[in-house]
């Protein structure tokens, strides 16, 4: 199933905006203006034991990768390649998302899902930088489960 099938299995309530594509969160800030919710970031890691995490933030937040890296029990942390990206996620640059999980059947991805987000919309990309969603963390939190993915608050 897709993610839209998947929302719709799951009476998720969204709404979807089409856009330029856009790369960077600077890009994405006149999204903002035109649909509600919360602009985020996402962050694709990974640690030496080749474990992968996204970091689902507020994209006025700044991350301390250190202090990530130290909540995970992990020595270091390090930005992903595109090619683990492409590999895991099935993602391109510029279209990190959580949504991407879909695509990683192996589950090796661990969602960090900044906590200032609890209770609000956010904006996602449905795995393609042209589009954002606007939906409900707490909706967002039911498409992880249904998709069996690990989450954590940070």
């Amino acid at each position: 199933m897709g993610i839209y099938d998947i929302l719709s299995k799951l009476n998720i309530n969204y709404t979807e905006i089409e856009h330029e594509a856009v790369f960077t969160v600077e890009e994405a800030g006149t999204i903002k203006d035109q649909i509600d919710g919360v602009g985020c970031k996402n962050l694709f890691l990974t640690d030496h034991q080749n474990r992968f995490y996204l970091i689902f933030i507020r994209d006025d937040k700044r991350v301390d990768i250190k202090a990530i890296a130290n909540l995970l029990n992990c020595s270091r942390l390090s930005f992903a390649s595109l090619e683990q990206l492409k590999k895991v996620l099935n993602l391109e640059s510029g279209s990190v998302t959580p949504f991407g999980i879909i695509n990683d059947i192996d589950n090796k991805v661990m969602l960090l899902i900044d906590q200032d987000l609890k209770e609000n919309k956010v904006l996602c990309h449905p795995n393609v930088n042209t589009k954002t969603i606007s939906l409900k963390l707490e909706d967002l939190i039911k498409f992880l489960e249904y998709e069996n993915h690990k989450y954590i608050f940070f």
